[in-house]
């Protein structure tokens, strides 16, 4: 039996051939339109002009590729503002969309470039309507003040501990159990913490990106999402978040559409690894790739990306080359272009602004930077200082024989020290010079230091003249008679105004070189106090010295300088992993991290003359962070009233230090407060009554003054020998 359709009755708009369509469905050849931009905004000009301004735009977009057609559309004899140009790649098209788009052609003209894939795709498609779309914006969430925990009565200060699977934030407290900020929370990170450089965030770490968070209970604020993050960096005025990945950005046209909403990057980053992000907003500012030589590489120095003491500049190092960077203009490359610079090794911004001496009174401070170049065989190794934006070079010395080369500024931005470490002609032996530029003095004068040994360490006090060496005797191949015998020396040095013509330089001379075997230093951040040690050694020697100590002077020390070295007190610590002051140098904390050891795990506090005031041993302990505090918002007035009413305010402290420790002492201090405060409410009560009443007398005839005590106690005092 056969069936017979009538093709004329038969309606097709009813069957359903989407399978059929989605299965055969031929996708059109979209190279061609992947090679096109289409560039809005330029000007409208006659069609006698038109060529030039072909020519004009040709040049323009031919730096990012090759140009092989320009399509400018000309109508009742003039230009129509728009152009399409067609590049020899896709590549080409999009770095010509990242790089000019927004670009400002003259005062009256900024070009708007897209691609034209895009240009069909969203607004021809009509996935763009002309109707306005009011955006969703993510509900308000109250974190509170970031700062909060600065306004604290006591005045404590907070530090983290990372253990096992948690994370617990301390109040500090002098020679007491801790008073948590919050309870121990775990699985907060999935390797460390980090406390941004002024304390305001706490960042964690997991394995699709970076959390911050923040406010009194440390609520989280954004995520940063970067897959595969190991290593992140700040910059100093945490305005920006640098994360580092081995994995490259992936497109996101290939993630999934409820992933893409979410994904912070375009096309233009897909393969780079390097990302810089805005803090606060907690979006992607700008995506850089590797230099070429780091790709495959295991290690790296790092930071990558170092920045202006402002924030205002970023730089990184390249192939010949410096990239300095305007963070305020979308971090495009200042003027354009990078420095050329053959063969720099490395460079580094100066900590702080500076104050050059070629400046007049009215100019901002100069942000400078610094950079080394290696010995070649027709030149000489150069150190350099360059100032930003104008990148003119204020000072240049040559140097000869040399296999390295350390930049180290002075937190004060006023001297940069370049530990040069030199050999002889043989390349057999090596011994240092330090070559210090005064970077405020005219024409920056450079000291030189030599030295007959390898210096191996070396540190600044903070904001002073004053730094620390450690270094050893360098006697070429080693051999059965020099091996382990010399110790290395600790070397103090000072500065010794001289007198030149009219005007004083300064010259740094040894105040004390002490026979040691200790290989790390590690200054207070306010300067005076160091602690001497070794870090990695199975049972670290901690040596507390006193620079500034008030007393006779030893007889091994320079007499003509002003510092006065003693060493406070000596401690022994097993297993010693890290060195943390605390921002105001009153403490420092001794760390045994299970990441490095397994002896001795936990931490020590001690003031900073050396006493031991609080430890604890934890198993599986990672690390520990004090919370890094803001600068100082007391102007030098504030701070001289400060230290001449000091044995007031340390009174007030010791009585709180005083009270939190002993519960029945606190009880009386506290009963005698309400009764000094009950005895005042009375006499205003009654001075009240005899005003309103006219029994007041004269304030002619009153003689009084108020006279407040402050009465101290020894509760107990023990003696300590110290050698």
């Amino acid at each position: 039996m056969s069936t017979v359709f009538d093709i004329e009755k038969l309606d097709l708009s009813e069957l359903d051939l989407s399978d059929l369509e989605a299965k055969y469905n031929v996708k059109p050849i979209t190279s061609f339109v992947d090679r096109c931009v289409l560039v809005d905004g330029a000007p409208v000009a006659p069609e006698a002009k038109a060529p030039v301004l072909k020519k004009v735009l040709t040049k323009l977009f031919s730096q990012c590729g090759k140009v092989e057609d320009v399509n400018l559309p000309i109508e009742d004899g003039k230009t129509l503002g728009y152009l399409i140009i067609r590049f020899s790649n896709p590549l080409e098209a999009a770095k010509a969309v990242s790089s000019l788009n927004g670009k400002k052609l003259d005062v009256k003209h900024r070009l708007l470039v897209n691609k034209l894939g895009d240009i069909e795709e969203y607004v021809l498609s009509g996935k763009v309507t002309d109707s306005f779309v009011e955006p969703e914006f993510p509900e308000f969430r109250e974190i509170g003040p970031l700062n909060s925990w600065l306004l604290d009565e006591k005045h404590r200060d907070q530090f983290l501990i990372n253990y096992d699977e948690s994370v617990g934030i301390n109040w500090f407290r002098k020679k007491l159990e801790h008073q948590p900020v919050i309870q121990p929370r775990t699985q907060w990170t999935s390797t460390y913490m980090k406390w941004s450089p002024k304390g305001k965030y706490l960042f964690s770490m997991f394995p699709q990106g970076i959390q911050s968070w923040g406010g009194p209970n440390f609520d989280r604020i954004h995520r940063f999402l970067h897959p595969g993050v190991r290593l992140i960096d700040f910059s100093p005025n945490e305005k920006y978040l640098v994360t580092l990945s081995p994995e490259p950005i992936i497109d996101p046209m290939s993630l999934r559409e409820e992933l893409r909403k979410e994904y912070p990057f375009k096309a233009e980053d897909v393969g780079k690894k390097l990302v810089v992000w805005d803090i606060a907003i907690g979006l992607p500012v700008k995506t850089f790739s590797l230099p070429p030589h780091l790709e495959s590489s295991t290690e790296m120095s790092w930071p990558l990306i170092k920045w202006s003491y402002d924030d205002k500049f970023c730089a990184r190092q390249g192939p010949d080359a410096i990239a300095v960077y305007e963070c305020e203009k979308d971090f495009q490359l200042l003027d354009k272009k990078v420095v050329k610079i053959d063969g720099v090794v490395d460079f580094d911004f100066a900590p702080a602004g500076i104050k050059l001496a070629s400046s007049r009174k009215s100019d901002p401070l100069d942000v400078v930077l610094s950079y080394w170049t290696p010995e070649t065989e027709n030149q000489s190794a150069k150190v350099s200082v360059m100032s930003i934006p104008g990148k003119t070079t204020l000072r240049t010395i040559p140097l000869v024989q040399v296999s390295d080369v350390k930049l180290e500024w002075n937190e004060s931005g006023k001297y940069l020290c370049c530990n040069v470490t030199r050999h002889t002609k043989s390349k057999k032996r090596f011994f240092s010079d330090l070559h210090i530029f005064q970077l405020t003095e005219k024409d920056i004068p450079v000291d030189k230091v030599e030295s007959k040994d390898l210096i191996i360490n070396f540190k600044w006090e903070p904001w002073s003249h004053k730094f620390v060496t450690i270094s050893k005797v360098d006697r070429g191949e080693p051999s059965q008679t020099n091996v382990g015998v010399e110790p290395n020396h600790t070397t103090f040095y000072d500065v010794e105004e001289v007198k030149v013509g009219s005007s004083t330089l300064k010259k740094w001379v040894k105040l004390v070189s002490i026979p040691d075997s200790c290989n790390d230093i590690f200054w207070s951040p306010t300067g005076r106090f160091v602690i001497i040690t070794s870090i990695g050694a199975s049972t670290a020697q901690l040596k507390f010295y006193d620079v500034e100590f008030d007393g006779e002077k030893s007889k091994d020390q320079n007499k003509k300088l002003n510092s006065n070295l003693k060493l406070l007190t000596t401690h022994e610590f097993a297993g010693l992993s890290d060195i943390q002051w605390e921002s105001s140098g009153r403490f420092v904390a001794a760390i045994s991290s299970s990441w490095k050891t397994n002896v001795n795990n936990g931490y020590t506090i001690y003031d900073c003359v050396g006493h031991t005031l609080f430890e604890e041993q934890i198993n599986g302990f990672k690390e520990f962070l004090w919370r890094p505090r803001p600068a100082s918002l007391l102007t030098s007035n504030d701070k001289k009233r400060v230290r001449k009413n000091l044995k007031e305010y340390a009174a007030q402290f010791e009585e709180n230090d005083t009270m939190d420790s002993n519960a029945a002492l606190r009880e009386i201090i506290l009963k005698r407060k309400a009764l000094l405060n009950e005895w005042k409410t009375y006499r205003e009560s009654v001075q009240k009554f005899l005003h309103e009443n006219g029994y007041e007398q004269p304030k002619e005839n009153l003689h009084y003054e108020t006279i407040e005590t402050i009465k101290e106690i020894v509760l107990s005092e023990t003696e300590e020998i110290v050698d």
